[in-house]
Order: C-alpha cells, then structure tokens, then sequence
C-alpha cells in the first residue's frame, strides 16, 4: 500500500513539473551582431537633385537583439552608430557629410537606435523604437523581416533579418537644400546576429 501511494505521489509531481515547465515559454535568446564576421550592413539611399539616387552606408557599428520566435513580441534590439564612418565612396562628400552642414561628427559622434515594441510574429512585423541622430531623438518604426536562423558551420546559432524606414531630414535637424526630392531618405538595415 505505502509503494503504491510513493508511486503514484512520484507521479504526481513528475506531472506537476511538466505541466508548470510547459505553462512558462522558453526564455529569449540574446545575439551580438556579427560585425567581425561583416555580416551586418546599415544602408541609406537618397534621392540626387531628382535625377539619381545616392548610396551610401556606415562602416562602424555595433548592437545586440534578442530573439525567440515563439514569443516574437519579446523581441528588442539595440544599434549603437560611428557617424564618422559613413562611406558614399567619395572622399569629398563624405567630409562634407560629416562637417556642419549634415551630420556634425565631432559634436554628435554617434547615432543609435533602441526598439520599444515589436508587433509582429515569427515572419516578420513592425519594431517600433526611439533613433537618435543628430542630437535629436524620435520615435520611428522599422519593417522587419525574420530571414532564418540556425546552426553555423562553426558551432555557434545565428539569426538574421532585414529591415527597412524612411525619415525626413529637417526632423532631425539637418535642413541642407538638396532639393525637394531629398526630404526623405531611406535606410536598410541587414542584422546577422551570434548566439550568446
């Protein structure tokens, strides 16, 4: 009789362990963004004289995400930006990007984003959060998309993304005249990130 009642008790709390383990989702997993391996990239695209489009990017940067994609809207990230580093592929616009009539480097060294929210599921969605360019900071969303994740061939776990938001210039204080086609610009981003 006494076996019997230890059983089944055995039993019970065995139940009892796996039915409160699967009531709790798994805890969100935290990423570096992979920039020693260069697998992330921030772009922008501007339109010039209305006529082209400019393309440029910024070289240094870092940041971290987390991610589980049973539990998507748990998902942050933050990006911290080297504004010194744009690269348009000439010298001389880029020393003009970064003197006083754009980005002002020397006074505002670095840009960053830091998500608030995110609503979307495990495909992708929108990530709302606070850019701070310039010396300003507003509220932005970006449109993601979850590209995949997965084992690397190097025994680490990785997960990627894209991501895309456009801005106006004079919101965050850079008013140069490039014409009214270059209000707006564009910015990519491409998150490839390594599992802590």
């Amino acid at each position: 009789m006494k076996q019997c009642i230890a059983s089944n008790l055995k039993k019970l709390s065995l139940g009892l362990l796996l039915t409160v383990g699967l009531s709790f989702p798994a805890a969100a997993a935290d990423y570096l963004v992979d920039i020693k391996g260069m697998h992330a990239f921030i772009q922008f695209r501007i339109i010039h004289l209305g006529y082209s489009v400019m393309v440029g990017r910024f070289n240094d940067f870092d940041g971290e995400f987390t991610w589980d994609k049973d539990n998507p809207s748990a998902s942050s990230i933050s990006i911290n930006i080297r504004t010194a580093s744009i690269d348009t592929n000439h010298a001389e616009r880029d020393k003009h990007l970064r003197g006083d009539d754009f980005l002002e480097v020397k006074k505002y060294p670095d840009a960053s984003f830091k998500s608030t929210r995110y609503r979307g599921d495990a495909r992708g969605g929108k990530m709302d959060g606070i850019l701070t360019l310039h010396g300003v900071s507003k509220p932005i969303t970006l449109d993601v998309k979850v590209i995949g994740e997965g084992d690397d061939p190097w025994g680490g776990y990785r997960a990627g993304f894209e991501a895309s938001t456009s801005i106006r210039r004079a919101d965050f204080g850079m008013e140069y005249n490039l014409g009214p086609a270059a209000e707006t610009m564009d910015f990519e981003l491409y998150i490839e990130g390594v599992r802590k």
